[in-house]
């Protein structure tokens, strides 16, 4: 405890405490409980662009908490380090900067702090820094051994209700979680959830996306004005389609390899400090009679809810992340996304979309039903381009676009090919531009070297490229 805290009593041991916290109006999960009491308080926080650690004003007391320890579970174990009483003096005022990890923290001037200097001098100085009042009504419950509260905060930006569970004993907390049917919840404590709400300083989301050969991961950065800056951008090979052709089935070994690759992105997801986990599935698991034992699986595992999307919704986000991402400007636009086990097409003029269609033609897919897994003849090729042909018909007459983007793993071993990468570059395949010629002979080159090394670039993230 700092030299800040509160004096008068004897000294007890300090036991930090487990706690998970949820936003949204879930009521309705308390209505076979009755609350202990009531407490309503008005309080002030202070935000950090670079910090969740909570740090507020109640009862004219600073309160500091620090954040020690983020278990498997994603339960956050919080220890109390300051209760100090105003004024405060310079030895507190740097704890509380230290804990808010301000990067250039303001100079501390004078020997002690009202709070009405502390806001001005201090907080008001630092544009990484921000103070909310926030009013909390809160109903307080006791629920298998753990305390629970349900509450309605306030700030200026609105009001939000918030369920919290927390113990000394971890185990405890996730079971009480999971009976109130908040299993498949993400922890959020309140710091975090009251910047999301007031859109402060920068804020992580991830998403992952479950395709049949490999599974993406990424994590964005949104900044306080509106930027945003890619925190990790990368994929994993585990063929989750692997016999789905002739099984019409998910495979357990490619199963559990891919709900495994989630999970750990999940967790990584989690040490990045993100708000929100988007995770969708395509092709592979909107044909897999089994596809609902997977989500099950994942969900079990990490918590969270594989979305499986229908071909028309990827077809559509697909051209939403082109005309945001390229800056394509005006005029007829295709984008075209190829995956494991399906392809999207997407027909617009700039940022309007015209037509969007899904066909059955993906990497998997066709190396499964003719073999190209290892060396390749004349026929098998001549047979698989037979059957690419007959799924594209829908492709004939169209005029040529002004400008054409193609997204997945072909465009992007096409540019690997081109720039000689061993792994995925972003800021080299993002935008590239093709010529039609510029790729002549590489059919031979590709067929050889999957030959000699089945496959050198399986580990590229697709990416994006443009058609000059």
């Amino acid at each position: 405890m700092s030299s800040g805290a509160t004096g008068g009593a004897p000294a007890t041991a300090i036991v930090p405490r487990w706690e998970w916290r949820t936003f949204g109006d879930d009521e309705a999960a308390f209505a076979d409980h009755s609350p202990e009491g009531v407490q309503e308080s008005d309080e002030l926080y202070v935000l950090s662009a670079r910090s969740d650690a909570s740090v507020k004003v109640r009862d004219e007391l600073m309160d500091v908490k620090r954040l020690e320890h983020v278990n498997g579970d994603g339960l956050e174990q919080w220890r109390p380090v300051l209760k100090g009483r105003f004024p405060l003096s310079q030895g507190d005022v740097g704890f509380v900067l230290s804990a808010l990890g301000v990067a250039t923290p303001p100079a501390i001037q004078r020997s002690e702090y009202s709070l009405d200097e502390l806001v001005a001098e201090i907080v008001g100085a630092s544009p990484e820094l921000r103070v909310v009042g926030v009013h909390k009504r809160r109903e307080h419950y006791k629920i298998d051994g753990c305390k629970a509260e349900l509450s309605r905060v306030r700030t200026e930006a609105g009001e939000i209700g918030t369920v919290a569970v927390e113990s000394e004993d971890p185990e405890l907390v996730i079971a009480t979680v999971r009976r109130l049917g908040f299993g498949a919840r993400r922890n959020v404590n309140l710091p975090r959830g009251l910047k999301a709400q007031l859109s402060f300083g920068a804020r992580r989301f991830a998403v992952i996306d479950v395709g049949t050969n490999s599974v993406k991961f990424h994590v964005g950065e949104l900044s306080a004005d509106g930027r945003w800056r890619t925190v990790v951008d990368r994929a994993e090979v585990t063929r989750l389609g692997e016999g789905l052709e002739a099984a019409g089935a998910l495979q357990p070994e490619a199963i559990e390899r891919t709900a495994a690759a989630i999970a750990a992105m999940s967790e990584e997801a989690e040490q990045q400090g993100v708000e929100a986990i988007a995770a969708v599935g395509t092709a592979g698991l909107r044909i897999a009679a089994n596809s609902g034992d997977f989500v099950a699986d994942v969900r079990a595992r990490s918590g969270l809810e594989v979305e499986v999307i229908s071909g028309e919704d990827e077809a559509r986000l697909a051209y939403v992340a082109a005309t945001s991402a390229l800056g394509l400007g005006s005029g007829s636009l295709v984008v075209f996304d190829t995956g494991g086990g399906s392809s999207q097409f997407t027909f617009g003029d700039s940022e309007r979309v015209e037509e969007r269609f899904s066909v059955n033609l993906g990497a998997v897919r066709i190396t499964e039903r003719f073999a190209l897994d290892g060396p390749v003849t004349e026929d098998a090729v001549a047979t698989a381009l037979q059957e690419i042909a007959a799924e594209l018909q829908r492709l004939d007459g169209r005029p040529s676009p002004a400008a054409l983007v193609g997204m997945g793993g072909a465009v992007t071993n096409l540019t690997a090919v081109q720039h000689a990468l061993g792994t995925y570059d972003a800021e080299v395949v993002q935008g590239e531009g093709h010529e039609h010629h510029e790729h002549e002979g590489d059919e031979e080159d590709l067929r050889a070297t999957a030959c000699e090394k089945n496959g050198p670039f399986t580990k590229l993230s697709p990416g994006g490229a443009r058609a000059r």
